[in-house]
């Protein structure tokens, strides 16, 4: 009887449930909770029992999660009459997940001070509740009036606010053995797909800087990390349509990847929460907002990043279905790297994933990137690039070869593959090759396009504020709608540059551009081992060179990049010296050599790149603080390679004058702008400037030579320009004074609106075409100018060329 009364006790505290419903003051208060539930029926079906064990207990809970309402059942256990709302709250627990959890809890402290007697019942009712908890996950129906998914959730959710998280994890844990033990009702996965369900729906309108977000992650997390429930996650996500490129931003982890502070609808900024009202902000209000955001974006990418690192290493088959769903992601949304697709804003984001999504995926790839992102890493020596030629693969192809992007062999590389070179394809390819592909063409489809976005706004923000400033000496409605489209475009402006511009992500971009630059000079050297070799000029002759396996986005991304910086985060470039040094070593091999990188645009873009990390000497506005360039003017006077490097840029000037474009003639001066720049500062720098005049040099002595030498050409081209230029600015002035004179004469006052509007464009378009002339003749003028300053040359020697310059002027005028 003593044993049947503590097991009786023990069930009470454990479950908050009794069959006796006698007077408090007939019991003894000790063992016993202070409220419990009535089971009035199982009392009644047991012929008046008022006592539980372990033959009642089955039905007992049954009964107990079947009511609807168990605070309506509470009845007082002991005399005490106080009220007690923990207690009440407790026994009266409504949902059966949190009530069952609850009772796990209770049981588990129940082990640990029982007798040794009382021990087996103990863990006996422990394992009930698991039990219990696996039917109610594989019957719900049962249960009316609960979502018990839903409180599954809510549990994990009040764990994590509660610092309970282990505790709920250890009862989760069973509860999944259990159910993985009896799949005959419902699978596992059917059991966690509703779970998901909910959880999406939840996730995916929160915000960046909500706290709410962060909890969620946190479950995230657990999900990744539990074995079982990764696998059922991952095939989860698989999108319903595999080639729609906006169907995996509709997934779990997609709609994840798709908060950001960026606009949710593009173009409307009602109820967007970040700088709002800018021009009633102050600077500092705005610096705030901005860091604020970056700190909330450096956590976000911290979980996203452990998140896919627990799936890549929790099983093969895991990783095998993340690297399928990226591959399948990025295959699909290639055409945001189109034209057209940027033309057409409707049908983009239509079809294609958000630029949120594209910016956080590879905010966390950049992380994954982070053990081999060092310039001189053994590790690095291990990418092969054969993998971009593979063509598409069966499903237990990728998975045996580890080849999960597709559509790369479309992709144009560095060089053509020459007709005798034979392709030896690695039977299995190594994580590393696979996380560089789909990191660099992650950053291609998604970072490059925020860059050109940024540039587009710079200049409608410029063009907008000069023209609101001009309407607001008249005042009017067109005043008031300028400043509003100002404040709109700021917006979004300020909201992009947030989210570019986190220090962390671009640390990590730095880290792994500058390896990548390290390792595509390698591959130019030819070098297949796996050490690093010196880099020694003149080059070797390209023999089987695995460049002609590297996509071209490789190279876009390394300027891109480095472009944006100097753009917009000038600061990065001065705090990375090391990093500036191999990117001026990847401009020196690729920039003047046709026989390593095809392209002589992307050949072009580069001498853009050596002028972002240059030092630059532009003229600042009066207050404005003057950046720190020491570092950047350290690397760039100490850099070893000072005279292959000016050669490369001379080369790279006059090989553009024949791009094969249609509209080469134009572009060739939108291309030589920054190599004016550049050559000026390596005038100044003695290093550069002895090797330009050493081609100098050797082109006075082979003034006769069959093939003219590289030096001879470029000054040929440079008056070419400057005749050209010269010529084009005179027209284009000759142009406006006529516009100009017509409208003062109001010969426009007679026009219809549209054949004025078309004359006050043609007027604007002239004074542009106008001033870029102008300004390009004086800077190719400017440059020949100091090429010939210093000391006269001898009688034997090219004459000077500013009596050249003088001439062409002459006859131009």
């Amino acid at each position: 009887l003593c044993e049947q009364l503590n097991v009786n006790h023990m069930i009470q505290r454990i479950f908050l449930i009794t069959l006796d419903n006698s007077d408090p003051s007939l019991r003894g208060s000790n063992g016993i909770p202070p409220r419990c539930v009535y089971l009035e029926e199982v009392a009644a079906d047991l012929d008046g029992q008022d006592w539980l064990n372990m033959d009642t207990i089955e039905q007992a809970l049954f009964s107990r999660l079947l009511l609807q309402e168990p605070g309506n059942h509470l009845i007082y256990m002991t005399s005490c009459s106080v009220v007690n709302l923990s207690a009440d709250r407790d026994a009266g627990e409504k949902r059966a997940i949190p009530y069952l959890y609850a009772c796990y809890c209770r049981a588990k402290e129940e082990i640990t001070k029982v007798p040794e007697k009382l021990l087996s019942y103990a863990v006996h009712c422990k394992n009930f509740t698991v039990s219990n908890a696996r039917t109610v996950l594989l019957t719900p129906e049962i249960y009316i009036s609960q979502n018990v998914y839903e409180q599954l959730l809510d549990l994990l959710l009040e764990a994590v606010r509660g610092a309970q998280f282990e505790e709920v994890v250890e009862f989760l844990d069973e509860v999944i053995a259990s159910l993985l033990a009896d799949q005959e009702v419902r699978t596992f996965g059917e059991v966690m797909v509703p779970v998901f369900d909910i959880f999406q729906g939840r996730v995916k309108d929160l915000d960046l800087c909500q706290l709410l977000l962060y909890s969620y992650l946190e479950i995230l997390l657990y999900f990744s990390r539990q074995k079982d429930i990764s696998k059922v996650l991952m095939e989860h996500i698989q999108p319903k349509d595999p080639n729609s490129g906006i169907q995996y931003q509709k997934t779990l982890l997609g709609a994840i990847l798709n908060i950001s502070c960026l606009l949710k609808t593009p173009g409307v900024v009602e109820n967007h929460g970040f700088f709002l009202n800018p021009s009633r902000s102050s600077p500092q209000e705005m610096k705030v907002q901005e860091s604020n955001i970056h700190q909330f974006m450096g956590q976000f990418h911290d979980k996203l990043y452990q998140i896919l690192k627990n799936l890549l290493q929790q099983s093969s088959e895991t990783r095998h279905l993340l690297l399928s769903w990226l591959g399948g992601c990025l295959q699909a949304n290639m055409g945001r790297a189109k034209i057209w697709a940027n033309q057409m804003p409707e049908i983009f984001f239509q079809m294609f994933a958000s630029d949120a999504f594209f910016l956080n995926l590879g905010a966390a790839l950049l992380k994954l990137c982070q053990p081999f992102s060092r310039p001189y890493s053994p590790k690095l020596l291990t990418f092969n690039p054969t993998y971009c030629l593979l063509k598409e693969l069966s499903e237990e192809e990728q998975r045996n070869r580890n080849v999960h992007a597709r559509g790369l062999d479309k992709e144009t590389c560095l060089i053509p593959v020459p007709p005798q070179q034979t392709v030896e394809f690695a039977q299995s390819y190594s994580l590393l090759t696979e996380n560089l592909i789909l990191t660099q063409l992650t950053l291609y489809l998604g970072f490059h396009r925020l860059h050109d976005q940024m540039v587009k706004m710079n200049q409608s923000l410029h063009r907008l504020q000069g023209t609101w400033r001009d309407t607001q000496l008249s005042g009017g409605a067109a005043a008031a709608e300028l400043r509003e489209q100002f404040e709109r475009l700021m917006t979004i402006y300020l909201s992009t540059k947030a989210a570019t511009t986190q220090l962390a992500m671009l640390q990590n971009c730095l880290n792994l551009q500058a390896s990548c630059a390290t390792l595509l000079v390698q591959l130019s050297l030819g070098n297949q081992g796996s050490e690093h070799i010196p880099l020694i000029f003149p080059l070797p002759a390209l023999e089987n060179s695995l460049l002609c396996f590297v996509p071209e986005f490789f190279a876009e991304n390394i300027g891109d990049f480095f472009i944006f910086l100097r753009r917009f985060a000038d600061e990065v470039l001065e705090s990375s010296a090391e990093s500036l040094e191999h990117v001026l070593t990847f401009i020196t091999v690729f920039m003047g050599n046709v026989d390593r990188m095809k392209n002589p645009h992307l050949r072009a873009k580069l001498a853009e790149v050596l002028e972002a990390v240059m030092p630059h000497m532009e003229t600042l506005s009066p207050g404005a603080v003057q950046p720190i360039m020491f570092q950047r003017q350290r690397v760039f006077s100490t850099y070893r390679h000072a005279p292959q490097l000016a050669e490369a840029l001379i080369t790279v000037f006059v090989d553009i004058e024949f791009t094969g474009d249609p509209h080469q003639f134009e572009q060739k001066f939108n291309y030589r702008r920054p190599m004016y720049a550049i050559l000026k500062y390596m005038w100044g720098e003695e290093s550069y400037r002895e090797s330009i005049k050493r081609l100098a040099d050797y082109a006075s002595e082979n003034l006769e030579a069959m093939n003219p030498p590289l030096f001879l050409r470029f000054l040929n081209l440079l008056m070419n320009d400057a005749i050209f230029l010269l010529d084009e600015a005179i027209q284009y002035l000759s142009k406006i004074k006529i516009l100009q004179l017509e409208r003062d004469r109001g010969e426009w006052d007679s026009l219809a609106p549209d054949a004025r509007r078309e004359k006050e464009s043609s007027l604007q378009m002239f004074g542009q075409l106008g001033r870029f002339h102008n300004i390009m003749s004086n800077e190719t003028i400017g440059t020949l100018a100091f090429l010939t300053s210093g000391k006269r040359r001898e009688r034997n020697q090219i004459p000077p060329i500013y009596i050249y310059i003088y001439i062409y002027i002459y006859i131009c005028l």
